[in-house]
Formats: structure tokens, C-alpha cells, sequence
């Protein structure tokens, strides 16, 4: 039989007090330690008697402590909302675990806007900017596509018509719907383009977004093989086509790490994260130029949580968590590179290199004698001009070898 939950976590709104149902009231009344944001502590009424605690800053490394300073005291922790929507409920059942919790949620900011707005739920994508870059909302920017963004304060709402228009959405329609559910509700309209007229917003408000792309701007898709002019870079590219393909052989998945070693202009490690929000990369790049040149495409292309370690590898590679695949575009001649990348990888593991040399073709063959898997020599060639006609340029050929680790292996 499971434990008794030790902890409450309510759900408020800016409705406050009237807005909650018996049981949260209930939970607040009966609480010895109130603990929450400043603002959410203000909206409880004198009869919540408990010692009220404000949430410090930064709030997840203090969270352990504080909780141990009340431990075995009724303990009832103010969420905005649905607590495990985006809120401290997720970094409490961290701590806790989910036995230790009793979670009483209140409809969340996304639910009531999407009651204002009469978009269904289940059809609309959110993107949080609390606590993170605007630039996270790069990746989710497609024309037609309707978006709401929880904002980080009053500012959030000027700084998305900035990253709009300079992304080429400045026609975008943009809604402020402020302190949803609350006697303050309003809803304020206009459009990226001309945003900086409008009026500062309420810091409680989430945007909704309808995306409109100007007719010229770059039109960047879903699938691998973005245009290399999408890119920065000083030719240190997988180009386009290349690049489709090796992020096929690489195959990512929801929530899994690659390692991008040798990562040039970061194109791999960028769209193996842009094919879902929950996947992790690590650029590894010995130049530092070109490392802040990653980091630069990354922030630009939507994905501006790509880690960046400068350094040579393998030396680079030490102490990096374990990958899901590993992708290797240059610097395949450094010694002990390709079987550090192998060892690294647990059972099931994916390693794909490309090389345009005969020197690291002559690896990449031996690798494939010992550990079998794909070898093959992939070549594009494009149209361009021959006098008065038209000829083929043929691009260098990309030799490629895609294995998978055995369960067999350590």
C-alpha cells in the first residue's frame, strides 16, 4: 500500500480564492507552511493561517532544502494553474516522487485561452518562454500554424514580435490574453509587423499566435535537408542533400542524445533536435570560431538548448553523457576517435561517419569488415550552366558508413 501524500500542490488562478474548489480550500486552511510566489501568497485570505513561505530565486536548487526545513509539518505548495503543466509540480515530483505528492490542479492558462480563442486543445501546440530564449520559438514557426506562447512577463509579448518579424512573420496576428479567469481578463490585438505601438502587457498573459509568413521569406520544413542557406558558414557544411540522408541513417527518436563530433557549421546536430522538441545534441568542434558559429545557427534555427563543447576530440568526449547515436563529420583520421565513438555507445546504439577522403574511406571500410552494418558512397551532382546550354556539376561523393552496436557488446 502506498504512503499517504505528505505534500499538497493547489492549482490557482487569478481568480484566486473564489476560483477553487472545496478540496483545494480545504488543503490551504489545513496547511502549517504555505509556500509560493509572492503573488500567489497575496490572493489567500486570512483564514489559510499557515506560515507563509515565498518560493526563493533561483527556485530548483532550493527546492530540496526548503522542503527539508518543514519536513514533518503540513506543507502546501501555490502553483499557477495545472502544476504539471509546465509548473513546479514536475520539479516536486523530482524530489519526491509521486506517492509523496496530492496534486489538485485548476484549468491552466492554456485551457482558458483556448476556450477564449475557440481553438480546440488537442490541436493547438504550446511553447513555454518562461525561463527560456524566444529563440526557442523559432523551431515551431510555420506558415498557417497556430501557436499560443506562455509568457516569462509584460516584455514577452515585444520581444516575440521581434523574433517574428525578423524570422519573416511580421504579418503574424498576435493576441494577448492577460490574467485569464480573472475580474482584470482583457485581450489586446495586432500584429508583429507593427507591435511596437501597442501598449506594455500585464505580466500574466500568454500570446496566441496565428502565423503568417511573408511571401519571400526563407520557408524552412519538418523533415532534414533545410537549405544551406539557412545556415552560417565558411563552407564547413553537410550539404543539403548529404545531410537528408545521414539524418536518415541516424534515424532520431523523442528524448534521445547525439553526439555531433567535428561539427563544422552544427547542421546534424540542428535538425536531429528540430525533429522533436525532446531530443538532445552535442556539438563537439575544435575551432572556437566555428564553435560560436554553432551556437549562432542553432539560436536562429529554433533550437537554442544545442550544447557546444570546444575541443579536439576524443579528448573532447570525456565525461559527456552516454549517447543514443553519434554522428562524426570530421576529424576522422585523429587517433582513437572512431572506437571511442563505438565504445561510448550502449547496446542498440547508431554511429554514422561521412568522409570525402581516401584516407578516412580506408577506416570506414575496416570498421565495416569488423562491425558490418551500411557502407555506401552517396553523390549529387546539379545543373548549372555550359555555355549556352546546360551541363552537370558533379559535387564530391560522400562515402558513409551507418552501423548499429550489437547487444552483444559492452
Amino acid at each position: 500500500m502506498s504512503p499517504a501524500p505528505s505534500l499538497s500542490v493547489v492549482g490557482l488562478g487569478a481568480d484566486g480564492w473564489d476560483g477553487l474548489p472545496a478540496g483545494s480550500r480545504q488543503a490551504l486552511r489545513e496547511a502549517e507552511v504555505l509556500i509560493g510566489g509572492a503573488r500567489q501568497l497575496a490572493l489567500l485570505p486570512g483564514e489559510c493561517a499557515g506560515e507563509r513561505v515565498a518560493w526563493p530565486s533561483p527556485l530548483r536548487p532550493a527546492v530540496p532544502g526548503l522542503l527539508a526545513a518543514y519536513a514533518g509539518r503540513r506543507i502546501c505548495v501555490l502553483a499557477s494553474g495545472d502544476p504539471m503543466f509546465y509548473g513546479i509540480g514536475r520539479t516536486l515530483n523530482e524530489v519526491l516522487g509521486a506517492p509523496s505528492l496530492r496534486v489538485l490542479p485548476h484549468p491552466s492558462s492554456v485551457s482558458y485561452a483556448c476556450a477564449r480563442l475557440g481553438w480546440p486543445v488537442e490541436e493547438t501546440e504550446v511553447v513555454t518562454l518562461v525561463g527560456r530564449p524566444a529563440e526557442s520559438l523559432a523551431g515551431a514557426l510555420y506558415d498557417g500554424r497556430r501557436l499560443l506562447v506562455l509568457s516569462a512577463g509584460a516584455g514577452t509579448p515585444a520581444e516575440v514580435a521581434g523574433l517574428l518579424r525578423a524570422r519573416g512573420f511580421g504579418p503574424t496576428r498576435m493576441r494577448i490574453l492577460e490574467q485569464l479567469g480573472g475580474e482584470r481578463e482583457r485581450v489586446s490585438e495586432g500584429v508583429a509587423a507593427t507591435w511596437d505601438r501597442m501598449p506594455e502587457a500585464d505580466p500574466l498573459n500568454v500570446i496566441a499566435l496565428d502565423c503568417l509568413r511573408e511571401p519571400d521569406a526563407p520557408r524552412l520544413s519538418l523533415v532534414p535537408g533545410l537549405p544551406d542557406s539557412a545556415y552560417e558558414h565558411d563552407g564547413q557544411l553537410t550539404k543539403r542533400h548529404i545531410r537528408a540522408a545521414t539524418l536518415a541513417a541516424l534515424a532520431p527518436a523523442p528524448g534521445e542524445l547525439l553526439w555531433d563530433v567535428g561539427g563544422g557549421s552544427g547542421s546534424i546536430a540542428i535538425e536531429w533536435l528540430r525533429a522533436h522538441r525532446s531530443c538532445r545534441a552535442v556539438s563537439v568542434e575544435r575551432d572556437a570560431v566555428r564553435a560560436e558559429r554553432i551556437g549562432r545557427n542553432a539560436r536562429s534555427l529554433g533550437v537554442p538548448g544545442l550544447r557546444v563543447v570546444t575541443g579536439p576530440a576524443p579528448a573532447a568526449l570525456e565525461g559527456l553523457p552516454v549517447p543514443d547515436a553519434v554522428f562524426i563529420g570530421g576529424g576522422l583520421t585523429a587517433p582513437g576517435l572512431l572506437d571511442a565513438c563505438w565504445e561510448a555507445l550502449p547496446p542498440g546504439g547508431r554511429i554514422v561517419a561521412n568522409t570525402v577522403t581516401l584516407e578516412s574511406e580506408a577506416l570506414l571500410a575496416d570498421r565495416y569488415r569488423k562491425h558490418g552494418g551500411d557502407l555506401v558512397r552517396l553523390a549529387v551532382a546539379h545543373a548549372v550552366p555550359v555555355g549556352g546550354f546546360t551541363g552537370w556539376r558533379q559535387a564530391m561523393p560522400v562515402t558513409q558508413w551507418a552501423a548499429v552496436k550489437p547487444s552483444g557488446e559492452p
